[in-house]
């Protein structure tokens, strides 16, 4: 037997903000809030419906009381499903994202951070 990957948590100052903003990225709904917890993931689907392939990972965010202060050891990457790289990148930072510099250089993805700072990247090339 093995495990499966069902769920990313995530440390923030403010869990509802954040949740938000990564629903908008990720056309996710809030499936559950808590105690401080917020949990996304996929819409719902109809009674009786299937969801074909693997069931994308849930996002909880979990408040914290102290900010990020280091670069992330661990990153989503995300894939524009119906617009180009840059389209993509345009759509986030009028989200809340914002562009930085991790040392990246001359690459094919571009990093940008959330509004709590956690650095993530857009793909160009690759299509889910």
């Amino acid at each position: 037997m093995t495990s499966k990957f069902t769920e990313l948590a995530i440390d923030c100052v403010d869990p509802r903000g954040l949740a938000r903003f990564w629903c908008s990225v990720l056309d996710y709904q809030i499936q559950d809030e808590e105690d401080g917890v917020v949990t996304i993931g996929p819409p719902a689907l109809p009674e009786g419906r299937s969801r074909p392939g693997p069931v994308p990972p849930t996002l909880t965010f979990a408040h914290v009381p102290e900010g990020k202060t280091v670069k992330n050891r661990l990153h989503l990457d995300v894939n524009p499903t119906d617009r180009n790289q840059a389209e993509e990148v345009s759509r986030l930072l009028d989200l809340g994202a914002r562009a930085v510099d991790v040392g990246q250089g001359d690459e094919s993805w571009v990093v940008l951070a959330d509004p709590e700072g956690n650095e993530f990247c857009v793909l160009a090339d690759r299509h889910p």
